[in-house]
């Protein structure tokens, strides 16, 4: 069984949707929910969900290999669902091409350091973007820079609001996140 690791701040949405999606796998399961944010919503969802979670301070993700060696020895992948942390050097090196992002826009656009959540859709609406989507790629030592697996997009229109496009962007992410992990990951074995 190829065991995932999910690494979440906010509510958990797409986790809990990954989760749900992966739940009767025959090959492909969830082992546990890492988090940055000890009061972070992904945390209920992922007790509710019975999937083992943790919390981890700054130090012990980026200073020190703590989080690799406590939490991440029988991992196989992992996707970051809404993690606002730079992934550090040591965990991009023991997994190479095997750590999978979501970004709420069409990279390279509206991508890099703050560029998350409704800071993207204020941008996207502010800007007058006929246009928006997902991005889901490879994690490398940059923000929102690594190889693109897959895009998907969805029209903007001008009344829509920074919440109308974060509406239509999630629908994309159900839609499209838990397929693309799928074949990705059955891709690498």
């Amino acid at each position: 069984m190829i065991q995932i690791a999910i690494f979440a701040s906010g509510s958990g949405s797409n986790a809990e949707n990954i989760i749900h999606y992966f739940k009767n796998h025959t090959t492909i399961s969830v082992s546990i929910i890492l988090t940055n944010n000890r009061r972070a919503k992904v945390l209920d969802r992922a007790e509710r969900l019975g999937v083992p979670s943790a919390v981890f301070s700054r130090d012990e993700f980026v200073g020190s290999d703590f989080v690799l060696e406590h939490y991440l020895k029988d991992i196989d992948f992992i996707v970051l669902a809404g993690f606002l942390w730079k992934v550090p050097k040591n965990l991009i090196e023991a997994f190479p091409n095997k750590i999978i992002n979501i970004h709420p826009a069409l990279l390279p656009k509206y991508g890099g350091k703050g560029m998350y959540g409704m800071h993207v859709h204020e941008a996207v609406v502010s800007n007058k973007e006929q246009k928006s989507g997902i991005t889901i790629h490879y994690v490398n030592e940059y923000y929102d820079e690594g190889e693109v697996i897959f895009q998907a997009e969805v029209a903007i229109s001008t009344e829509d609001t920074p919440e109308d496009v974060a509406t239509k962007i999630h629908a994309l992410e159900y839609e499209h996140f838990p397929k693309v992990i799928e074949k990705e990951i059955l891709a690498s074995l």
